[in-house]
């Protein structure tokens, strides 16, 4: 079984700023949340075997509080989406093409200099691929970022059924999605 954790707030989110690769830390409320879906976690009695996370601070720490104890493999494919020279723009204020590619993800090409979405969803799709073998026998954790996590969930839903790239993720929000036949089920949100 995998789930896929997104990090907990840093300051950054907090001011709507675009954090994409830089390596922000949690603040408070970040710590407080990634805490608390360690206890959720712990109350739904779900233990990890594993725990991925992307190389940036924010996830590291995130899966060291929901996941304590549990030894943390870094994987680069978890990283956030390369947001190249709008990295740090303020999201109240986006340049006209940014705030175009965000009106809709799925049709908008990405800005030039920015990560194309097929590449998010394709460097994702080949870590769960990679996992698949552990994941029909262990619990595994996956500690990522907003964009990095809509890839996952992107890859794992079949393309009639909609798509994640327009949907909001909360800090610590919670997927799970579990191996039948060796095919990974569509994902569910149960946090």
């Amino acid at each position: 079984m995998i789930y896929i954790i997104r990090h907990g707030q840093t300051e950054q989110n907090s001011r709507n700023i675009l954090a994409g690769r830089a390596d922000y830390r949690l603040n408070e409320t970040g710590i407080r949340q990634a805490r608390e879906a360690g206890d959720w976690l712990k109350e739904q009695n779900i233990r990890f075997d594993l725990v991925y996370s992307s190389p940036l601070d924010r996830a590291l720490r995130t899966a060291e509080l929901a996941a304590p104890g549990v030894e943390r493999k870094i994987d680069e494919r978890l990283i956030e989406m390369e947001f190249g020279p709008y990295e740090g723009m303020d999201l109240t204020r986006p340049a006209p093409e940014v705030a175009f590619f965000f009106s809709d993800f799925e049709h908008n090409p990405a800005p030039e200099g920015m990560e194309p979405l097929a590449a998010v969803t394709e460097r994702l799709g080949a870590l769960l691929e990679e996992l698949k073998p552990l994941a029909a026998e262990k619990e595994i954790l996956l500690s990522t970022h907003a964009i990095a996590m809509k890839g996952a969930l992107s890859y794992l839903t079949p393309p009639e059924r909609g798509s994640y790239w327009s949907k909001y993720i909360e800090n610590c929000a919670i997927y799970r999605t579990e191996l039948a036949d060796g095919v990974y089920t569509e994902p569910v949100q149960i946090r």
